[in-house]
């Protein structure tokens, strides 16, 4: 393996994840001027993310299949052209409904994105390093939201709606010249990039992955992980801090930047202890859950006004799960053998972005239902009617909570009789550790 050539292939892969993330999270930024420029609802306006992330969520099983057979390059070249017609289209959008339809190709190319680049980091890295590395893919590429949340939002404020996203389409096309002419699947690196011999052997491997329950483990770790965070940055977190908190815009955009910051910090660590405590990662994934539950109900149990630090504890606790989901992916490598990497990380990239636009979408309703036929932010947007709002995370991550205790069950007890490794209750492995070395 060509060590220079293969962190060329990884940067090149970072540029296409970084353009993705941004032209996805653009519209999060835009929120309160999508608002004003086509004056809907709640419940209409987040239709624009939701469609969105359901498409994403839609195509991740097809892509996963397509990268199986045909090789990551194709798909991550024809999510770049899909995102720079997307937001072209949304652009020049002169209503909600055109808006939604560039939205849908901005959803259809991103799907193609990630899962793409992912399988080139199994191509080109091997072993424990693919944890680490898959760490770093996933930390930088949130850069993406970095230029969503200030350059773009400053071409936004300052020329306007249509040369902010023209600027957005831009990035995709180069991302799309840069593909084309430097990316490599990598045919006889690793058996990864070989790829399924034909579309009926691809289809075969997405169900073996499916019936795999590490596949299901690694698909409720995500669901469980991503969304709120997703949710927050992607389209409610700056109206719910603007309008809902009374913070200014520009903390707020900040506060979307620094989500990547934290992700960025945690991310290494994080795959640093899925390497070292490879038998724990589903404990890590609930720990995670429980930080961000805990952070949430403290923002929504606060009595008014909340104050900007407490905001500020949120936003760190809810960039954690983005390098958490990650967890999810690692389940699919271990779980599954390489020729069949790109329907497992299908199958697992839907779980995050299922949960997130069935949270975006009640969100956007149950705000209505408080304040029908609204449509000025200052009314539909109030702290109140965000409270009880976004208490809607709780039932539905927590769903996700006792789905995963269920794969990871059924997980061990595959382990057990496949490979002989039992793996008990942390709390029993944490008091046998404890009790190892009182008696030394």
């Amino acid at each position: 393996m060509n060590s220079r050539r293969h962190w060329i292939i990884f940067a090149i892969g970072v540029v296409a994840y970084v353009t993705a993330v941004m032209q996805r999270s653009s519209l999060g930024v835009a929120g309160v001027e999508a608002s004003e420029r086509f004056s809907s609802s709640a419940a209409a306006l987040s239709t624009l993310g939701v469609l969105q992330l359901i498409v994403y969520a839609g195509l991740q099983i097809p892509v996963g299949v397509l990268v199986d057979r045909l090789g990551p390059k194709a798909l991550v070249a024809s999510g770049a052209a899909l995102m720079a017609i997307g937001q072209v289209v949304v652009a020049l959008a002169p209503d909600l409904v055109g808006a939604v339809v560039g939205r849908v190709l901005v959803g259809a190319g991103d799907a193609a994105t990630f899962i793409s680049v992912l399988r080139l980091v199994n191509t080109w890295f091997a072993g424990r390093n693919v944890p680490v590395v898959t760490q770093w893919l996933t930390n930088l590429g949130q850069f993406g939201q970095v230029l969503s949340a200030i350059p773009f939002a400053i071409v936004l404020h300052a020329a306007g709606w249509e040369p902010a996203f023209l600027s957005a389409a831009s990035v995709a096309v180069f991302s799309f010249v840069l593909v084309v002419a430097l990316l490599s699947n990598g045919r006889g690196v690793h058996e990864a990039a070989a790829g399924a011999p034909d579309f009926r052997s691809a289809l075969v491997a997405l169900g073996e992955s499916f019936r795999r329950p590490g596949t299901q483990l690694g698909f409720w770790a995500h669901f469980v992980t991503q969304a709120p965070g997703t949710v927050f940055a992607l389209f409610w977190g700056v109206p719910f801090m603007v309008f809902g908190v009374g913070l200014d815009p520009a903390f707020a955009s900040a506060m979307i930047a620094g989500m990547v910051v934290v992700a960025i910090l945690v991310g290494p660590l994080l795959g640093f202890l899925m390497v070292r405590y490879p038998l724990r990662r589903s404990s890590l994934a609930l720990l995670v859950v429980v930080i961000m539950a805990v952070a949430w109900g403290a923002v929504l149990l606060w009595p008014a006004p909340i104050p900007a630090w407490l905001i500020v504890l949120l936003v760190i606790a809810i960039s954690i799960g983005g390098p958490a989901s990650q967890i999810g992916f690692d389940f699919a490598r271990t779980f599954n053998p390489a020729r069949r990497l790109g329907s497992a990380n299908g199958i697992v990239n839907v779980g995050g972005f299922t949960a997130s636009f069935v949270i975006m979408q009640l969100v956007g309703v149950l705000l209505d239902l408080q304040h029908p036929g609204a449509t000025a932010p200052s009314e539909l947007y109030a702290l109140d009617s965000f409270r009880l709002a976004m208490l809607v995370q709780f039932p539905i991550i927590g769903f996700g909570v006792i789905m995963l205790v269920r794969a990871r069950h059924r997980t061990r007890r595959l382990m057990l009789d496949e490979e002989g490794i039992s793996v008990g209750p942390l709390w029993v492995a944490l008091f046998g550790k404890l009790r190892s070395r009182r008696s030394r």
